[in-house]
């Protein structure tokens, strides 16, 4: 009698624990990266890589963004409000009601061009917006602060 309760008591335990060893969903467990599986860049100098499609990765790192806004005086801008900088992300729409405005011109005939995109200025922050579909594909932070 003890033997044929503890065989089933022995597969339902088990069964029970399968879930437990499953891998964690997608948006679990995977700190510091966003939901393409990029590293976000948190530093001012560290080369961003966003994938953009068929156009390969953005080839200006943060840092050289930033001395360009230095070399021409684009510096001292106000940052977003802190609710609306962290809906303010790669892969998301632009949030609404943010104030985004275009980048200077002779800045942008420093930047990289990217066919369908549009760089645009949201804050203190530079960001690369994707003109189908609205799309922030990249944000480069403080890069006018």
């Amino acid at each position: 009698m003890h033997r044929a309760i503890s065989i089933p008591a022995l597969v339902l335990a088990s069964l029970l624990a399968v879930p437990a060893l499953a891998a964690p969903p997608e948006s679990k467990g995977h700190k510091g990266k966003d939901s393409q599986g990029y590293h976000h860049d948190e530093g001012t100098s560290v080369q961003v890589d966003a994938n953009i499609g068929h156009l390969g990765s953005i080839s200006i790192s943060s840092g050289d963004a930033r001395r360009i806004a230095e070399r021409h005086g684009y510096v001292g801008y106000g940052s977003l409000p802190p609710g609306i900088r962290k809906n303010l992300a790669r892969g998301k729409p632009l949030p609404p009601g943010i104030a985004k405005k275009m980048v200077p011109g002779p800045m942008l005939r420093e930047l990289p061009v990217y066919p369908g995109h549009e760089w645009r200025v949201a804050g203190d922050d530079l960001i690369l917006v994707s003109l189908g579909n609205g799309l922030v594909v990249e944000v480069m932070g403080d890069i006018f602060r």
